[in-house]
């Protein structure tokens, strides 16, 4: 009998703290799938979630702690 890998879906969720953010756009430019885009204020938002895979480069490189990424999972 052989064993089947379960694959688990999961969906990225991308928020951004407007009062830690300075809004250098790091976040935007290491965004390998260019989820993030930009208010008209200048800051980061999540404009393309279904492309987001939840990578979290946003998070790693953002100098401030102002990106959180939370992963959900997809029944």
């Amino acid at each position: 009998m052989e064993k089947q890998a379960i694959k688990q879906k999961f969906r990225a969720k991308v928020e951004v703290n407007r009062d830690m953010c300075k809004r250098c756009g790091i976040c935007i430019a290491f965004c390998p799938h260019q989820v993030l885009g930009t208010t008209i204020s200048g800051y980061p938002v999540a404009d393309r979630l279904d492309k987001c895979t939840g990578c979290k480069l946003c998070y790693y490189r953002c100098p401030d702690f102002a990106v959180e990424v939370i992963k959900e999972a997809v029944e």
